[in-house]
């Protein structure tokens, strides 16, 4: 059911209600209160996350510091593809498998708290429509969303994604690199970008199915038989 018709459905007048109006009001900066920390709490664990990937990403650059302080290996060897020892490229692999984890759970916060701002919408519905009427004689609105399919989990050109979408190509690029130079493949030029974009097509597509078609799961029981609304 749509959520124009949701909102149909419900009463339009506030007779019968067990409450006065101003007490819905509370309602009001409660539900601001409620949205401002969803948004603050998605905000906080994107930066936690991006942070974790930038200092497992920095990983390999720090170990071929310390090795080559600790004259492990020549400094001058690591400005060449083939001078590079095979454990190097090994390490840039695996912390490029490693980084995948924050990868997932970037995609995994980002569905929990849209989700929850879909149920805090859905929530404000019902109070909006019950206080349309005096919300028009004191000729103000809360300006806050109310449509429970809003805002969209999948949204790859929005900052959430576009930070998705980014480690993507980085965790691609050291995979890539990694592996190629652990077998012992020329530095084709050619070779590296397809081998990139295929695993880069890959997290897109882990991106795309846990973002958009896995949010059409089962649902719940529902004894009451209400109408679900969110897609």
């Amino acid at each position: 059911m749509s959520p124009r018709m949701t909102a149909e459905s419900l009463p339009e007048r506030l007779d019968n209600l067990p409450v006065e109006p101003k007490d819905f009001l509370q309602l009001v900066a409660v539900d601001f209160t409620g949205t401002y920390n969803v948004y603050l709490a998605a905000k906080d664990e994107r930066l936690k996350m991006t942070r974790l990937s930038m200092s497992l990403l920095a990983a390999p650059f720090a170990a071929a510091i310390a090795l080559a302080s600790a004259k492990v290996i020549n400094p001058a060897a690591l400005t060449s593809w083939d001078g590079v020892p095979w454990y190097m490229f090994a390490t840039v692999a695996a912390f490029g498998l490693l980084n995948i984890l924050p990868f997932l759970r970037l995609i995994e916060a980002v569905n929990a708290h849209m989700r929850t701002a879909r149920a805090l919408n859905n929530f404000r519905l019902l109070y909006v429509v019950q206080l349309k009427d005096h919300f028009s004689a004191l000729g103000w609105t809360p300006n806050l969303p109310v449509d429970p399919r809003y805002p969209e989990t999948y949204a790859p050109l929005a900052w959430p994604g576009t930070n998705v979408m980014m480690l993507a190509l980085v965790n691609s690029a050291y995979i890539a690199a990694g592996v190629l130079g652990v077998v012992g493949s020329a530095p084709n030029v050619a070779l590296l970008l397809v081998i990139i974009g295929l695993l880069a097509l890959v997290h897109y597509f882990v991106y795309y199915v846990r973002a958009n078609v896995s949010r059409q799961r089962r649902l719940p029981h529902n004894p009451f038989h209400f109408p679900n609304v969110e897609t």
